[in-house]
């Protein structure tokens, strides 16, 4: 029951008003609909529109502002204020504190030097000066004043007029003022600005978000875990499950010219060059004669209103990803304010009604309401997964989703059939309302209008490939004045002697010690401030504004931050601390903020902002009429296709480990990523042919010079190409590849050969499975090797538990030779002996004496496992970790106290080593960015198992001050060391004498504390025991293999009711009783061994369509009522005639002609053959036995 809503469904003339950040919804005239009858009719649009007038507009339009958050009240941490006189609480009353903005620009013509004009040039006086009175630089200028401004004047460079001059006195005019302007500047910033900028009570900060997307939220849950919270808020009418296709490109974001234009963690580079190329071609194309002038509205409406928009940017010319696009283009996937407190992202209604309104890209949409639709989703996923293409499965969406809206680009057209995924989330109940009306009262815009534009993105980067800047430039310049007036983003001030744009790092230590002047900086400063403190993974590189050159002074400088996120991690252990401090504002992705340091006195700041020293809460951030639970309102899904990573995370991710490591290591490689996905086995066995080949074909064309992954597809596009060709069963696998692989051709085609039909009558016979890397822990051989292996740290006791093991070996119950390689003891390269010693004694059991704390290890045990028929354990110290180190504090507080207790180590690594402090936190670094369960999850992926060797008592006291200080001293010591010096030892470099102290009082501290440290760890012996039993159970095959919590759901063939085995079994016992017939047929056969398994297909996807077995999905896992009528049989079938019942009272019909339930094949016989019985029954070929009354059985119903 959907509405399917096409382009040129929908008419109108009205469009939305541009004065105005909110958009007033009119219901139009004439509309049609394509829909199902509960289409849901809404009565206002106001309701859910959350946003309020804030200045311009028509006066006929009236703006409703949605009840604001039931958030708390909230006031400034005194903390933020240095001196006492400055610990009043700042409110956000003022949206930001403008100090000097140029109000006033000549209309002279003037050169532009690469990157802005010399009348964009300007200097202000420093503040607090008066008018006429000489400033650090005052070149050909005015003031003009602003009576907003602090003082009640601002004072604002004014070129002067110099009226009409042409020929050689014009040039030689501007020649002059070009030169005293670059010298104005250059004397300007000659004065070390930042250094000599001293903050004291009267410094004070504003910041603004330029740009930024959606928070990162990690679900806690696994995928199936989400999608049965998504499917049960859906069935409570709850939420809906909002649904967009997930465009192969990267993040652009864009906040109008003076904004700026942004990368994902970058600005002012050939990324960002490339979008605004993109997005300002796009208007071209959209308004043809008017694009100029709309574009420059574009940038004003931007600006005015503090806005950004965020766009997935695909692109042939970046790199490849799945597939190159056959069109460079930009689809809108967010509308940000930024003005006024908390950015507020416009929900996907809004965000098409801004797009039709300036006929910018929209993506397709999906909204399933219903928990018919939703379930029907996820299977249609799940039955796609593995060959869903662009058109499979928008068709297949379209028919099960209760609206549909095209985007406004056909991904199939430009981007082509290979998509990448889904991207499903949690939005408000109310969003299927809101859409039906946004698609009523915005038509969708007309088409492009001009699009003869010449040269194209392709053809610039072509023609300018010798130089980036060049490249840039020419960019640039063919996007034009209108909306891209300067380049000063991108190339700064190159005629005059200005320093770089990087600014030093001193500016956020400043920014922090400044007063915030308002509400969004007082919240921005909080958010920093938490990162350094914590140490998240992060970084706040800083630059100069140029966009502000015209009001730099001595007292008033302003940088560009970039906060610029180096691991997921740091993302989960933000969210952790928000659960503690709710008020934090969410950690965003693609965050750029302004900041501007300046001198101001109290009583300035407080006659500017009204509401200085009020409590504030913060704005209009949620409706709470449509609120959702913070732990519901982040759910979020990514749905990948096969079709899509084989390309990029098997091919083009997999050719350093192909080139650098060998084709061996790099089967170790795709068959555990394919393990990871729960790829299909028929998927395993034809994906790992096809890599194979693929393998030997790159490495013969290329030798030992690996292919470069920015163009991996110039080789993998024909090599797949003519690999589709060979057959139905490959072209269905690459899904498209060339333009010899029509689409047409892989929507219908049946899995050639065994396999297919194993996979719709699955009870006759038992699949094979593709063998693993590294084989389950279930299926270990005592004819086969074990590798025994510690990713630990040192000190985490591994030599001496393996002495213990090999005095013991008996302890294992295992009569296979056991022997250790002491890494200490072998030298040269330690895992090239083990793979020698594996290869020598393949029976044997080997432990690794060493280390093995990265994947590059981890792989090439993977590669010896595979390679020798071994299997491989690890064994890891026992420990709570964090959200960001798989080790607490209080392990590595015990490794290194045991460490500095050595005597007389092989490695040398004892009390007598200078630098045991550094050592031990360089490998706890080498960890660093995986939690804890991340970690476990990947070695029981990797390996199938995991051995934890116990360390600390559960019932110990917290960890002394003492020691914690001293081991969050040496941490930060070492991110200083490395980050300056990178692997170079502690004994030498800047650090040397830091190092020596450290070193000294990490001794004094650990000794002064050793009772404490002694007593939490738990007895030795304990440990070895727990261990060795652990082994025995993985020797047995007795080790159940914990949940990694990965996706655990497959592809879906067929939708079928599983019957218990043991009634088929009674039922058949007892009509044999009765009938004679049936009794010699049975006779002959031996049904207990040949019937495994029991169900009735109801309808498969190859036979009945994708949406057909999708739509069973609202009854997974329901029981059925089943009535078996009569029984068939022939001398090559037999089969059960079924009539399935209901489930909450609606019936369950089956899609085959005949429902049945297959019993028995001949040896050659295909079970899709059953269906034939009836036909045979009627020619006379097949005896039909009826049952009456009929025979009843539950069965439960269930996807294949």
């Amino acid at each position: 029951m959907s509405v399917f809503v096409s382009h040129s469904a929908i008419t109108s003339t009205r469009t939305l008003c541009s004065s105005s950040r909110s958009f007033s919804f009119v219901r139009f005239l004439s509309i049609q609909f394509v829909h199902r009858p509960r289409f849901i009719i809404a009565s206002n649009i106001s309701d859910f529109m959350p946003r309020n007038q804030k200045r311009g507009g028509h006066p006929d339009q009236r703006w409703i502002q949605k009840p604001s958050s039931s958030k708390t009240d909230e006031t400034f941490d005194a903390a933020e204020v240095k001196s006492a006189a400055s610990t009043e609480a700042i409110t956000n009353g003022v949206n930001r504190l403008a100090i000097a903005e140029n109000s006033a620009r000549s209309s002279v013509p003037v050169p532009q030097f690469g990157s802005i004009t010399v009348n964009d040039v300007a200097v202000a006086p420093p503040h607090g000066q008066s008018n006429g009175q000489s400033s650090d630089v005052s070149v050909g200028c005015s003031p003009v004043i602003n009576a907003n401004s602090l003082h009640g004047k601002k004072y604002v460079y004014q070129p002067k007029y110099y009226g009409t001059v042409s020929g050689d006195a014009a040039k030689e005019t501007t020649r002059q003022e070009t030169a005293a302007q670059n010298a104005a500047l250059s004397r300007l910033f000659k004065k070390d600005l930042l250094e000599n900028f001293n903050v004291d009570n009267s410094t004070y900060s504003t910041a603004k978000i330029r740009a930024t997307f959606y928070p990162k939220f990690e679900n806690e849950k696994s995928d199936q875990e989400v999608r049965i919270r998504m499917i049960e808020m859906v069935s409570k009418g709850l939420a809906t499950v909002e649904v967009s296709l997930k465009h192969s490109g990267s993040l652009f974001m864009y906040a109008g010219h003076e904004g700026g234009a942004y990368a994902k963690n970058s600005f002012g580079n050939v990324y960002t060059a490339v979008g605004v190329f993109i997005l300002g071609r796009i208007f071209r194309k959209a308004w043809g004669t008017e694009a100029s002038k709309k574009q420059a509205e574009f940038n004003e409406f931007l600006e005015r209103e503090h806005m950004s928009i965020s766009m997935e940017l695909v692109t042939a010319v970046l790199g490849d990803h799945g597939q190159r696009p056959r069109e460079d283009y930009v689809v809108v996937t967010a509308v940000t304010e930024l003005g006024n407190g908390k950015p507020k992202f416009y929900s996907t209604p809004e965000i098409i009604a801004f797009c039709r309104k300036w006929r910018l890209p929209t993506n397709h949409i999906w909204l399933f309401s219903t928990r018919h639709s939703v379930t029907s989703f996820f299977a249609s996923y799940d039955a796609l997964c593995e060959e869903g293409t662009a058109t499979s499965v928008c068709k297949a969406l379209d028919e099960v989703a209760d609206i549909s809206v095209p985007g406004s680009i056909d991904h199939i057209k430009v981007q082509g059939e290979i998509l990448e995924g889904l991207v499903a989330r949690i939005v408000s109940h109310e969003s299927t309302k809101q859409m039906e009306l946004v698609l009523q009262d915005y038509p969708s815009p007309i088409e492009e209008v001009d699009q003869d534009l010449v040269p194209g993105l392709r053809e610039i980067c072509a023609a300018n490939r010798s130089d980036e800047k060049q490249q840039i430039k020419a960019l640039l310049e063919n996007v034009g004045k209108s909306f891209c007036p300067n380049y000063v983003d991108w190339f700064g001030f190159e005629a005059a002697d200005i320093p770089p744009r990087n600014a030093d790092k001193s500016v956020v230590s400043k920014f922090l010690q400044t007063n915030p002047s308002d509400h969004t900086t007082f919240k921005l400063k909080e958010m920093v401030r938490l990162m350094k403190e914590k140490r998240f993974p992060a970084a706040f590189k800083c630059y100069y504004n140029f966009h502000k050159i015209n009001s730099m002074s001595s007292d008033n400088l302003h940088y560009k931050m970039v906060i610029h996120v180096h691991s997921d991690s740091t993302f989960r252990r933000y969210q952790k601390e928000m659960r503690f401090k709710p008020d934090l504002w969410p950690l965003y992705r693609g965050f750029f903020v302004e900041i501007n340091l300046f001198k101001a006195s109290k009583e300035e700041i407080s006659k500017n902002t009204p509401d200085f020293g009020k409590n504030y809460k913060d704005g209009d951030e949620t409706s709470t009429k449509n609120s959702l639970a913070d732990e519901d309102a982040n759910l979020m899904i990514k749905l990948k296709f096969l079709t899509y990573k084989l390309r990029t995370f098997l091919i083009r991710n997999g050719l350093s480990i192909l080139f650098k490591e060998g084709p061996a290591a790099y089967k170790t490689y795709y068959l555990r990523q394919m393990k990871i996905w729960n790829t299909s086995p028929g998927k395993q066995r034809q994906l790992s042919k096809m890599l194979d080949e693929w393998a030997v074909y790159i490495r013969r064309k290329y030798g030992n010079k690996q292919l470069s992954s920015s163009i991996y597809l110039s080789e993998a596009e024909p090599f797949l190409e003519q690999y589709a060709k060979r057959s139905e069963e490959n072209q269905a696998l690459i899904g498209c590849a060339g333009d010899l692989v029509r689409t047409e051709d892989f929507l219908a085609i049946v899995d050639g050969g065994r396999d297919a039909e194993e996979e719709e009558e699955g009870d006759l016979e038992s699949e094979k499975v593709l063998e693993a890397s590294s084989p389950k822990p279930d299926a270990v051989h005592k004819k086969e090797g074990l590798i025994i292996f510690f990713p630990g740290i040192p000190g985490c006791a591994k030599s001496a538990l393996c002495k213990e093991m090999l005095s013991g070996s008996e302890g294992l119950e295992d009569d296979r030779p056991i022997h250790s390689l002491m890494g200490d003891l072998i030298k040269g390269k330690y895992w090239q002996r083990v793979a020698d010693e594996r290869r020598k004694k393949p029976n044997s059991i080997l432990l690794a004496d060493k280390n093995a704390p990265n994947e590059e290890v981890w792989r090439q045990i993977e590669n010896m496992c595979r390679t020798t028929k071994a299997s491989a354990v690890p064994i890891v110290p026992d420990s709570e970790g964090s959200e960001s180190n798989p080790f607490s504090l209080d392990a590595l507080a015990v490794f290194m106290y045991r460490v500095v207790n050595r005597i007389n180590h092989p490695g040398n690594l004892d009390k007598s080593s200078p630098n045991v402090g550094y050592v031990l936190l360089m490998f706890y670094h080498l960890y660093d960015g995986k939690s804890r369960r991340e970690f476990e999850s990947e070695l029981i992926e990797r390996f199938g198992s995991l051995v934890k060797m116990p360390l600390l008592k559960s019932e110990r006291g917290p960890l002394p001050d003492s020691v914690k200080t001293i081991l969050e001293e040496g941490i930060n010591l070492y991110r200083l060391h490395t980050n300056r010096h990178g692997r170079l030892e502690s004994t030498k470099g800047t650090y040397i004498r830091e190092w020596v102290t450290w070193e000294k009082q990490l001794r004094e501290v650990l000794f002064q504390n050793a009772e404490y440290l002694t007593s939490i760890q738990v007895p030795f012996e304990f440990a070895v025991n727990h261990v060795k039993e652990e082994l025995k159970k993985i020797t047995k095959g007795e080790y159940e293999t914990p949940s990694s919590e990965k996706r655990k759901f497959g592809t879906i063939v067929f939708a079928a009711i599983d019957v218990p085995v043991a009634d088929v079994h009674n039922l058949l016992s007892n009509i044999a009783e009765k009938e004679a017939k049936v009794k010699a047929f049975l006779e002959k056969k031996d049904m207990e061994e040949k019937l495994k398994k029991a169900h009735i297909t109801l309808a498969h996807k190859r036979s009945h369509g994708v949406t057909a077995v999708a739509n069973y999905g609202q009854f997974v896992n329901q029981k059925v009522p089943v009535d078996v009528n009569a029984v068939f049989f022939s001398d090559k079938l037999a089969a059960l005639e079924v009539n399935p019942g209901s489930i909450d009272g609606q019936k369950i019909n089956c899609k085959n002609e005949w429902p049945h339930l297959t019993l028995w094949t001949a040896e050659g016989i295909q079970p899709k053959e059953a269906n034939n019985l009836p036909q045979l029954f009627l020619e006379g070929k097949a005896t039909r036995v009826e049952i009456n009354p009929p025979f009843s059985i539950v069965g439960v119903l269930q996807f294949h």
